[in-house]
């Protein structure tokens, strides 16, 4: 499908975005600028997905936070192929009329394996996930919400992420359920960090929290981790109906793989049922 690849900068949280494009019925993903990430003495740039129908209208749309953005619009970027997110949000838009705002999060190349981690790791040393987080969610998010016609409350707020980034992401809705209340989780490394299992029980999500968790049989021992995640969260009392666990027996560790679940995961993330 045809789309636009265009470049805005965002502004500082109190300017507003410098937003034009040519009339188009697609979406649109703008490239930001680097923003520092406070505690880490680094830099990360956000990719935006503004969806069809956006500079002509006054409407406020949902946002979803997502990890890996090198991964998910554009294939000269992607380090294993792209996830395709502006391609089936234009679809969608076009065929259902769902709309969405999409914030891409660069991964930080070395610097991932720390950052999407909040513990510490015995081969890989302290987790810079804590921080990672709160970048996130007192940095990224409110300056989004500025710039941009959101729905800043957490009903219509979500993040998602694979792999690591499943894994943050599950840390980040913990620790952020005022800010965010939807959770994609697609093949979440829930080994690397398996502290997360102690706190979630500890402090388990808000009720109406959705979460969406994905995985594949091919992915080794992912699957058991997932399930056992699943069925923690029932067990603490998490309603069924907000809950989905998907096994793919096909699924592999991979861009196609989450891609090809990203549509069914965002409707069923953020429509009403």
């Amino acid at each position: 499908m045809y789309r636009i690849l265009l470049i805005l900068f965002l502004a500082l949280a109190s300017c507003k975005a410098p937003y034009s494009r040519t009339t188009s019925k697609h979406g649109a993903v703008a490239e930001g600028p680097v923003l520092e990430i406070p505690g880490l003495e680094r830099s990360r740039q956000l990719r935006v997905y503004l969806p069809p129908g956006y500079e002509s209208s006054e409407d406020r749309y949902p946002v979803l936070y997502m990890q890996d953005a090198q991964n998910l619009f554009d294939e000269r970027t992607a380090y294993a192929g792209e996830w395709r997110v502006d391609e089936i949000l234009d679809s969608l838009a076009l065929e259902t009329g769902f709309r969405l705002i999409v914030v891409g999060i660069d991964n930080g190349g070395q610097e991932r394996i720390h950052e999407m981690n909040p513990f510490e790791h015995p081969q890989y040393g302290l987790g810079k996930g804590e921080e990672y987080v709160e970048f996130i969610a007192d940095y990224v998010k409110p300056q989004i919400d500025s710039i941009y016609r959101t729905i800043p409350d957490r009903e219509h707020t979500g993040i998602m992420g694979s792999s690591l980034g499943g894994l943050i992401s599950h840390y980040a809705i913990l620790q952020y359920h005022d800010r965010f209340g939807k959770a994609g989780l697609f093949s979440p490394s829930y080994w690397f960090g398996e502290r997360i299992y102690e706190l979630t029980e500890d402090d388990p999500f808000p009720e109406d929290s959705k979460i969406f968790m994905l995985v594949g049989e091919k992915e080794d021992d992912m699957v058991e981790g997932a399930v056992k995640m699943y069925e923690l969260l029932l067990e603490s009392g998490h309603p069924d109906e907000n809950l989905v666990l998907e096994i793919d027996p096909e699924g592999e560790h991979n861009e196609h793989f989450w891609g090809r679940y990203f549509g069914i995961a965002v409707k069923w993330l953020f429509e009403e049922h």
